[in-house]
């Protein structure tokens, strides 16, 4: 196995992802010299940059830097990319992402979150919690903190609160003394084949923590499976027969209010500052998590009060009587599901405009159907074009395969420019404040791109 203590230069290939990045940030506050490719420039590699990283955005060769003890690289880079490719040829220590996640954390108390929907909200929350509290910890996160502006930070204690992907079955590499699953519900496909493959890949991942250790899942998951040594604890929104639960959730000015009940504790009158009745019950399980801990009650209260939320879940970018804009990483049938129905509850009356930018072509073909029914909730839906990510066009796949089948919600394709043309000419001259409205981006690919202009045009409208 690779020692930390021998690596003083690392290159990572793929360098912008959200994971990547959070290792390119660890290494470099180790003081490794740290440099990487990615496709395109993007706000994380620009930070990347700013912070001393030096990055390249062509596959081209000829400044490839040669004295480096390690290459990184994402599943998500093509094994035909020339840069993985030559240092391949050339007999480089190559690993995964998950594979160095692996090294980092083989001497560490490590708490691991793991769900296709709700992960990065949740490791975020129980990081903030530590961090807040006094704990402390080191946190390699899936999107980036609104509190600190980063989806990595260290501190002397060995701890570390992982973000669990289960793509690639990278979470596998891990050993969580608590792990926490959110969901299991179907998502790549394109990897598991199957849902029920997808599913035992996480009773696999439950069943790797340590004997004494604590796993924490969501009441009602589905697939059956044996809880081994390790002590099982189930939380939810507000089912009785969950280990932890909430109760006497109230709205408060577009967050809430609310109990957490566990068997042992009563954690009253929590603030949440944060949309999304889905971000109560994440907060109940880093509640749990916390508790377990040995963090106070008025410490947890305290910083989830203080959470102001990860970039690009339920994040407000716009909020006045006549327009709330949301901005979110909804890219899963279920996340939209919830997304859209969190919105008529917090805002009801009010029409909700969804733009929504499918993410890859296999998901797209796998759930067509069930993002149709998601989106119709909506009262007016645009879609942009897909956005492939890794993958070659699939034929017959692109948005209008989603679109062909909405039937009630007004609908529109539309390219980005027709886009932006649309909200300044014709969508924010038609609000009147009346009732307000509700506007809302959606998606993994670039979507994100667009919420800088779309907030520019419509603070000069409002």
């Amino acid at each position: 196995m690779i020692q930390l203590s021998d690596i003083h230069k690392i290159y990572f290939i793929g360098i912008g992802g959200i994971g990547m990045s959070a290792l390119a940030r660890y290494f470099h506050a180790r003081g490794v010299e740290v440099e990487g490719y990615d496709k395109t420039a993007t706000p994380l590699t620009t930070a990347l940059a700013q912070s001393g990283i030096r990055i390249c955005f062509t596959e081209e060769l000829d400044e490839l830097p040669k004295e480096v003890q390690l290459v990184v690289y994402t599943p998500a880079i093509p094994a035909t990319n020339r840069q993985l490719a030559y240092y391949r040829r050339h007999g480089y220590p190559v690993l995964k992402r998950s594979e160095v996640l692996e090294i980092i954390s083989a001497g560490s108390f490590n708490i691991c979150v793991a769900g296709t929907h709700g992960k990065t909200t949740i490791s975020t929350m129980i990081a903030h919690v530590l961090r807040d509290s006094g704990y402390g910890c080191n946190a390699f996160l899936g999107g980036i903190s609104a509190n600190y502006g980063t989806n990595f930070w260290s501190h002397e204690r060995n701890v570390c609160v992982i973000e669990a992907d289960e793509y690639d079955r990278s979470f596998l590499r891990l050993n969580p003394d608590i792990a926490l699953v959110s969901a299991m519900d179907a998502d790549h496909l394109d990897i598991y084949g199957t849902e029920e493959a997808l599913q035992h890949a996480f009773v696999d991942f439950m069943q790797k923590v340590k004997p004494g250790g604590l796993l924490l899942t969501k009441h009602g998951l589905k697939q059956p499976y044996e809880t081994g040594s390790q002590r099982h604890l189930s939380y939810s929104l507000q089912n009785d027969a969950a280990s932890v639960r909430g109760a006497n959730i109230r709205i408060r000015q577009g967050g809430y209010e609310f109990d957490v009940v566990m068997s042992d504790n009563l954690l009253s009158q929590v603030e949440l500052p944060m949309g999304g009745m889905h971000n109560v019950e994440n907060a109940i399980a880093a509640t749990a998590v916390a508790h377990a801990l040995g963090i106070e009650n008025e410490a947890i209260r305290k910083a989830l009060a203080g959470f102001k939320g990860v970039k690009r879940r339920f994040e407000y970018i716009v909020m006045s009587d006549k327009l709330v804009y949301i901005d979110d990483y909804a890219h899963h049938p279920e996340e939209l599901n919830a997304l859209l129905k969190s919105v008529k509850t917090l805002f009801p009356g009010r029409k909700c405009t969804i733009i929504f930018q499918p993410h890859l072509y296999s998901r797209t073909k796998d759930f067509a159907d069930e993002f149709a029914m998601s989106l119709e909730s909506a009262d007016q839906l645009i879609l942009l074009p897909l956005y492939p990510a890794r993958e070659l066009p699939v034929e017959g796949v692109s948005s209008g395969l989603i679109f062909e089948k909405i039937k009630r919600a007004r609908k529109q394709i539309m390219t980005r420019q027709e886009l932006i043309n649309y909200i300044k000419d014709q969508y924010l001259p038609q609000l009147d404040g009346t009732a307000g409205e509700v506007l809302i981006t959606a998606g993994a690919g670039d979507i994100d791109a667009l919420v800088k202009p779309l907030k520019d045009l419509i603070t000069q409208a409002v």
